[in-house]
């Protein structure tokens, strides 16, 4: 992996990295069908100010911006993010949940497309499932832009912004490292693991990045998983869904964790998958034991939050959708003024078709100790909401 650079110098300065954002490092809907229609419910994500990228176009340009799902709160945050930021760039924007129906996902970008979109921002609910349509919008010369997750096996994908998903994993990773004293030796711990979807290609850079960091204990007996569940594909979560997350863990504590042996720590890629952990611990296991496992986590969801204030969940990789949907609308301003877009990685994201140009911001952890200051101070929610 890419980011394994990174292990010594983020162990030095992990709890003292706060909102350093998205630096740069170098250089009217119109629904298909009912089943297809956007659903305009929105979740308040705070304050959502952000300066606007000053290269704006003239005239009226359309955008379409298709999101996988409502039904995770980050996603309502996206395309809310984006919406704002392009209208006040001068753009008519489209925005479309999919309700994590590939069909409808496709049926709604067939719709951007025939409707007169100039460019498309995608968050795919599957990595691989859009090629088709995706020609169409090729053959009409309609920039694709991949948001946060890489579309897989199309020529069509312009650019692909995201934030930098190995260094998610890595981040978790070593979170617990430093947690459990594991390179002074400490241990022997017991921990399990759990990722997100497997149609979706970052799982595997969020598992893989955390894994280059806990693997070695592994292997080295400081950490024992007793359920011997180790693979991406048997640790893997479908539809990163809470409940997927929650049946899998109520079998895993049920045979191997009943009988009062202590739970040390739970690698969960994301906020959702967390939340089936923090779950099933909480019906199966808090009864019997006095010390709650470390349990990691993605996104900064408000329910997670308040399970970290309540010391359910240890921490959270903080992703700013504002500063990912400013540089998304940079990029966006450049295709339609017919310049570059800004790009910091050219190596690390190939869809199969080649390596894809990207952007990738950079994500911080949020635990007891920083999540005012990351998340009430800078405005992304109000203290109320984490009440």
């Amino acid at each position: 992996m890419k980011k394994k650079v990174f292990s010594l110098l983020l162990a030095a300065s992990m709890l003292t990295s706060v909102l350093a954002g998205c630096g740069n490092t170098a250089g009217g809907n119109t629904p298909a069908s009912p089943a297809a229609s956007n659903d305009t419910t929105t979740v308040d994500a705070g304050n959502t100010d952000v300066d606007t990228p000053a290269t704006t176009v003239e005239g009226a340009g359309r955008v379409g911006v298709s999101m996988p799902t409502k039904d995770l709160q980050r996603w309502n945050q996206d395309g809310e993010n984006m919406k704002e930021q392009l209208e006040a760039a001068g753009y008519e924007v489209d925005l479309q949940y999919a309700s994590n129906e590939i069909a409808t996902q496709v049926s709604q970008i067939e719709n951007m497309i025939s409707s007169g979109c100039q460019v498309l921002v995608i968050a795919a609910i599957e990595g691989d499932s859009l090629g088709t349509v995706l020609e169409q919008a090729k053959e009409k010369g309609i920039a694709v832009i991949a948001y946060d997750r890489l579309i897989m096996n199309s020529d069509a994908v312009t650019y692909y912004a995201t934030f930098d998903n190995i260094m998610v994993g890595t981040k978790q990773g070593q979170y617990i490292e430093q947690q459990l004293n594991l390179a002074n030796g400490d241990g022997p711990f017991n921990i399990e693991l759990i990722t997100g979807d497997p149609g979706d290609n970052n799982a595997r850079f969020f598992f893989g990045g955390a894994m280059d960091v806990l693997q070695p204990y592994i292997d080295n007996g400081q950490f024992v998983v007793r359920s011997g569940q180790t693979d991406f594909a048997t640790v893997a979560t479908q539809g990163w869904s809470t409940e997927n997350a929650q049946n899998r863990f109520d079998a895993i504590i049920s045979a191997n964790y009943a009988d009062g042996t202590q739970l040390d720590a739970v690698l969960a890629s994301n906020d959702s998958t967390a939340m089936g952990v923090t779950n099933s611990l909480e019906a199966n296991y808090a009864a019997n034991h006095d010390n709650w496992p470390i349990i990691t986590g993605q996104d900064c969801d408000i329910a997670n939050v308040k399970n970290m204030i309540a010391g359910k969940q240890a921490m959270s990789i903080f992703k700013d959708t504002r500063d990912l949907a400013a540089k998304t609308v940079e990029m966006v301003n450049a295709i339609m003024n017919g310049t570059d877009a800004p790009i910091n990685d050219r190596e690390t994201y190939d869809n199969g078709t080649g390596i894809i140009p990207s952007y990738l911001c950079e994500p911080k952890f949020a635990d007891i100790t920083n999540y005012e200051e990351l998340l009430i101070e800078s405005g992304y929610y109000t203290a109320d909401q984490l009440k």
